[in-house]
């Protein structure tokens, strides 16, 4: 444990720039920066809780860490987190968090945006965070801050380059199926899965319709001797059925590498298949349909496709839920923010930074989210 973090965090945040003036430097940054960490890993949320848990293992840190003048104060903690450059320290907490990054073959990095709604003031907007989520890792890549949902789509590239995504697939929401972002996603030497709705009307439309007229002539019944297209020929089927609190999910995923049709298919850069996901839900005797499109770069082998997009959800069930009882939908009266800063700011991980929360029962409620969350620190630095 302790060659690792020497190896890892300790490393990665030596270059860190120290905001104190030379005068008030009574403790190391990476003391400050170490103790903060483990104490959010092991479910702490606030600066008081750094202290404590910094005095409770006082003698394991001591075996790595000088500890010039102890365990630092809470104000000292504090202040520290209010003056950090937020994106020196995201620069160096990507770093580690790459580190962290246990080899996955065909990892499904999911990148979405979630909107912080918690904390506000009341004349402030929202704000939204664009994720990478890497799910076989459970471990959050890398965030940025984006002013609004509009945004994704910009910030997306900013952080496809600051990732090592080679041998990865990437999977985007609506918002973000762009060309641009398809090209750079194959740049990094990854493939996509990028989902299709009405903000790409012509091609959303497009794949709908040959996905489902081949769906509807495979399923036919066919007089001998009666071949089927090439579009239907080459339709590939993977069903799951998942059954769960009186509720029965069957999904149906398919694929086709068959492309001659589309007349765009140049415009998106490393473009190899097209693929569908048939969603049946029936709850209390109620039946529900609903169809998904997509654009891949994969390969025809449909395992490969339904892993991804069911990788997607990840990013919504890991994640942003815990977020969502994390940073819940309003503002809690009691929530005390970092000095000087507001959420959603350089944000790389899983527990927060951002709230130091003074009602006990509050906390106690979170700190079993955290712990899901435990490999990935949820830091938001943020500026007023």
């Amino acid at each position: 444990m302790q060659n690792h973090l020497k190896l890892s965090l300790i490393e990665h945040f030596k270059d860190l720039p120290d905001p104190r003036v030379h005068r008030t430097k009574d403790h190391d940054l990476i003391d400050l920066l170490v103790i903060a960490v483990c104490t959010l890993l092991c479910a702490g949320e606030s600066f008081n809780d750094m202290e404590d848990f910094g005095h409770a293992k006082h003698d394991w840190f001591k075996t790595f860490l000088p500890l010039r003048n102890g365990i630092p104060s809470h104000d000292t903690f504090n202040r520290l987190f209010a003056a950090l450059d937020p994106k020196a320290f995201l620069d160096c907490f990507l770093r580690w968090t790459q580190s962290l990054r246990q080899a996955v073959a065909q990892e499904i990095v999911a990148l979405d945006g979630k909107a912080l709604r918690r904390a506000l003031n009341a004349d402030q907007s929202v704000k939204y965070v664009v994720s990478a989520w890497a799910e076989s890792n459970g471990l959050v890549l890398g965030q940025l801050k984006v002013a609004d949902k509009s945004n994704e789509i910009t910030a997306l590239p900013e952080l496809l380059r600051v990732l090592e995504l080679s041998g990865c697939i990437v999977t985007v929401d609506a918002m973000g199926t762009q060309k641009k972002i398809a090209k750079e996603i194959i740049e990094a030497d990854a493939d996509y899965v990028l989902a299709l709705k009405g903000n790409h009307e012509t091609v959303h439309e497009e794949v709908k319709s040959f996905l489902d007229d081949a769906l509807l002539e495979a399923s036919k019944p066919r007089r001998p001797g009666v071949k089927l297209s090439n579009g239907a020929a080459s339709l590939a089927v993977l069903e799951t059925v998942e059954k769960d609190h009186g509720r029965i999910e069957t999904r149906r995923y398919y694929q086709n590498a068959e492309l001659d049709w589309f007349a765009d298919r140049a415009k998106w850069v490393g473009l190899r298949s097209v693929g569908m996901v048939e969603a049946i839900r029936e709850v209390g005797g109620q039946r529900t349909l609903e169809r998904r499109y997509y654009l891949a770069s994969l390969p025809l082998g449909v395992e490969t496709f339904a892993r991804a997009v069911r990788g997607h959800w990840g990013v919504e069930n890991k994640l942003h839920w815990v977020l969502d009882v994390l940073f819940s939908g309003r503002p809690e009266p009691g929530a005390r923010r970092l000095c000087g800063r507001e959420p959603g700011h350089a944000a790389p991980t899983g527990a927060k930074f951002v709230e130091a929360r003074e009602d006990q029962e509050a906390r106690h409620q979170g700190q079993a989210t955290q712990r899901q969350l435990g490999s990935c620190l949820s830091v938001a630095l943020t500026r007023c």
